[in-house]
């Protein structure tokens, strides 16, 4: 390469210049993250002691709750997520202060100092989370994050106290199964389990994906007469398979995973084998009627939107459409046709409908930042009904079992905004009351502060009509 053996002796100097700008940029990033993680440890600090001056019964989990639901408020972001930076802090600050000390002088990255703590986090002795610290620090100065991890591991190895084994034993109680949402109608499913079972997993689906591979090149010869072996095609998709291994590995999980049974942990009944996967997916009718399936922005080509998968990510058209052709039964959503404001909900077989209604509206938790799918939430009375609260859509929302447990047992408050004179409403009739379903369904939260944030509920997957006079 001798592309830089031709530039000028201001542009060498220019480069200079933005090498070291960007180095003095993330030197400034790291201490400004060291800087934010101290103040959630400090807030931590003060919940714990907030709860231990008045004897918690729960240690200061709910205060905990508290303060991180406030601080996640405050920056738009889940509580969950900041609860768990919190803990993150509080376990860096507490017991790795040397890392975090380096941190904050732009000595090494906030990726560093994460690798650095990780690969010590079973390091229980101080004396000794001490002494690997200092070293671990010195070999992060001048190594990447990536190599700088296995260089910490084996440096923490030193260090530990306890086999392998009993580490192992502790660290399988962290095993588990996550979901994250991606662009384009994807998501990604990822697993944390003991390395022999994943790398097992991978290894199966990985031969599977070869068998097939191997099989569909068989069957390709076959076609043109050059296999002995195989008088004929037997399956015709073989030939136009041309699926890579990552690719395979990906469907095969997948059939395994939704039409498998799980041998080793069913009932004698047989009752886990029976459980198949439900989604929700809301799909505009015009969606469903257009025949263009290559439409703009996703959609179709009618400029209707995409469907969506429980309220979170848009999906293709052609899952959508095999999804409610399979469908045994529909919930009909019906919208303004120009605000787009949710009026009602109907479905041929009868049901609870105000449940529907309530489903339908809020998509998701209430609580400002959380995204739990309002199916898995509890359906709360704002005013409690033991108080003299109705049982209307003007007093209930969705709120999964965190919130709905901070806000019963923390100074969190809600209430529902009052409807507009302008709201859109529809009379319902059923359980023996008449009563209207005002479309607004704005809630307002106060912190324990004094502050406020209002939660709207998501708008409406649907279509809208434009007034052109």
């Amino acid at each position: 390469m001798t592309e830089l053996l031709d530039a000028t002796d201001s542009q060498t100097a220019m480069i200079a210049d933005l090498v070291g700008s960007v180095r003095a940029v993330e030197e400034t990033i790291a201490r400004l993250s060291a800087v934010r993680d101290g103040m959630l440890a400090v807030a931590a600090r003060v919940a714990v002691d907030i709860a231990r001056q008045a004897a918690h019964p729960d240690h200061g989990d709910m205060a905990l709750r508290a303060v991180a639901a406030e601080i996640g408020a405050a920056v738009r972001a889940s509580d969950r997520t900041i609860e768990r930076r919190m803990d993150e802090a509080s376990w860096a600050v507490e017991r790795f202060a040397e890392v975090w000390a380096a941190q904050g002088g732009g000595r090494i990255s906030a990726t560093h100092a994460r690798v650095i703590v990780d690969a010590g986090a079973h390091l229980d002795d101080p004396a000794d989370r001490a002494r690997y610290a200092a070293r671990a620090v010195e070999a992060a100065v001048v190594e990447s994050p990536n190599r700088l991890r296995r260089v910490a591991r084996r440096i923490a190895e030193q260090y530990q106290a306890r086999t392998v084994t009993e580490r192992h034993r502790d660290a399988r109680e962290l095993r588990r199964v996550w979901v994250k949402d991606l662009d384009d109608g994807m998501a990604e499913l990822g697993m944390l389990g003991p390395a022999v079972l994943v790398h097992g997993i991978h290894d199966r689906l990985t031969r599977m994906a070869r068998t097939i591979t191997v099989e569909n090149g068989r069957a390709r010869k076959a076609a043109k007469g050059t296999d002995p072996d195989i008088d004929s095609p037997t399956d015709t998709d073989r030939d136009s398979d041309t699926r890579t291994t990552d690719q395979l590995r990906a469907d095969l999980l997948a059939d395994i995973a939704l039409t498998g049974a799980p041998t080793g942990h069913d009932t004698e009944a047989g009752l886990l084998g029976e459980i198949r996967a439900r989604v929700e997916v809301t799909v505009p009718v015009f969606t469903l009627m257009d025949d263009d399936t290559g439409g703009h922005n996703g959609g179709s080509a009618s400029g209707a939107p995409p469907a969506e998968l429980d309220g979170r990510s848009p999906i293709d058209t052609r899952t959508a459409r095999l999804l409610a052709g399979d469908a045994t039964g529909w919930e009909r959503v019906l919208t303004h046709p120009i605000t787009g404001a949710l009026l009602a909900v109907d479905r041929y077989r009868p049901s609870d409908q105000l449940a529907r209604h309530l489903r339908a509206r809020d998509q998701r938790c209430r609580f400002p930042g959380c995204n739990i799918a309002a199916r898995r939430c509890d359906i709360d009375h704002t005013h409690a009904a033991s108080d003299g609260g109705e049982t209307c859509a003007t007093n209930l929302a969705h709120l999964c079992r965190r919130h709905h447990t901070l806000k019963h047992h923390s100074l969190w408050r809600v209430q529902h905004r009052r409807p507009r004179e302008d709201d859109v409403g529809l009379h319902l009739e059923g359980g023996g009351a008449d009563q209207t379903i005002r479309t607004t369904g704005d809630l307002v939260w106060t912190s324990p502060t004094g502050t406020t944030y209002i939660d709207r509920p998501p708008e409406q997957n649907t279509v809208r009509f434009s007034d052109s006079r």
